[in-house]
């Protein structure tokens, strides 16, 4: 019987048992193997279709950010050019405005009663209107060409797509171009507060770090808005500091309904998700995890209680190539 199931790796079958005694034992017991094995083999091949399907879904999502990182890219690239153009001619503008604003100052001053056509037509134009609010309109016009040139600047980071080696990547700038791709997100009620702490640039890759931050704020945010309490003010609070001169941590938390201890349990788990069929897809977290810990030489880890909130907290080595393999945050 041992040699049919080694020839035909059939594991199904049986040994017959006739006796009690040692034979009849032993052909029990070997049985018994036939099943432990044949389990562990259905175990095996369940996990390797499972890998299978991470990574066939883990290149599907890296080709989907690799194509929209191109698109992005590509947007911010054309709107940039324009905006270039409005931002680098507003402060001429302003300086003619100021110029003409001046003379006709001057002109007053000089001709304290001019012609009554020109007096008709100041009233027509409402003349110390335009004056008053001229400078102004010009001021926010350069006040958001300067709003849309930040946009693009955290597009064009948020997009970088050539990262083979890793750079010094400034934590701050990445959570604040990230809240900025994301305001359109927080609605007007959400408060956000930046606690951050003196802490140096880290070795990494931003474009990876970015996507961890994006993935976690969005759940941050999606959170919030499933909350129903009308007295909790929404919140989210984003902390930076130093610990052992060696790791940067940074804190994202809400003060949302919080997560189950059973689902905290399996929120890094591939596919795994809580949300709606068509607005979850189970792989932001995963992802975030293999970025921070794989990539980065990290932790990622989550502290919930259901009605609390939720914090999860990045620790990152400053120079990961270079720390010790015993040097832990």
């Amino acid at each position: 019987m041992a040699q049919r199931v080694t020839k035909e790796s059939n594991f199904d079958l049986q040994a017959p048992v006739m006796t009690t005694d040692e034979i009849g034992i032993l052909a029990i017991a070997f049985n018994q193997v036939l099943d432990r094995v044949k389990c562990l083999l259905e175990e095996q091949q369940a996990a390797a279709f499972r890998q299978q399907q991470m990574q066939e879904a883990q290149l599907l999502q890296s080709e989907k950010m690799s194509s929209l990182g191109q698109m992005v890219a590509g947007i911010a690239h054309e709107i940039n050019n324009p905006v270039n153009f409005i931002y680098g001619n507003l402060d001429p503008a302003i300086q003619y405005v100021d110029d003409l604003l001046a003379l006709l100052k001057t002109y007053r001053q000089e001709v304290p009663n001019p012609p009554l056509a020109v007096q008709t037509y100041a009233t027509e134009i409402d003349a110390e209107f335009l004056e008053e609010d001229l400078p102004k309109l010009l001021q926010s016009m350069k006040f958001g060409a300067d709003r849309v040139q930040q946009i693009v600047l955290s597009l064009k980071n948020f997009s970088r797509l050539d990262e083979a080696k890793a750079h010094q990547v400034n934590l701050h700038e990445c959570l604040d171009s990230t809240l900025l791709i994301l305001n359109n997100r927080i609605r007007k009620g959400i408060k956000i507060e930046r606690l951050y702490g003196e802490i140096p640039s880290i070795e990494g890759f931003s474009s990876s770090l970015y996507q961890v931050f994006m993935n976690i704020i969005n759940n941050a945010l999606d959170a919030l808005e499933e909350q129903h309490n009308p007295q909790d003010k929404p919140r989210i609070a984003i902390a930076t500091e130093l610990k052992d001169k060696n790791w940067v941590v940074v804190r994202i938390a809400d003060n949302g309904s919080g997560i189950p201890s059973d689902v905290q349990e399996r929120i890094f788990e591939t596919f795994f998700t809580t949300k709606a069929r068509g607005v979850g897809t189970g792989m932001g977290l995963s992802i975030s995890y293999q970025i921070v810990v794989e990539k980065h030489g990290g932790q990622l880890m989550c502290k919930s209680e259901v009605g609390s909130g939720t914090e999860f907290i990045i620790s990152l080595p400053i120079q990961k190539q270079h720390l010790p393999e015993n040097a832990q945050p």
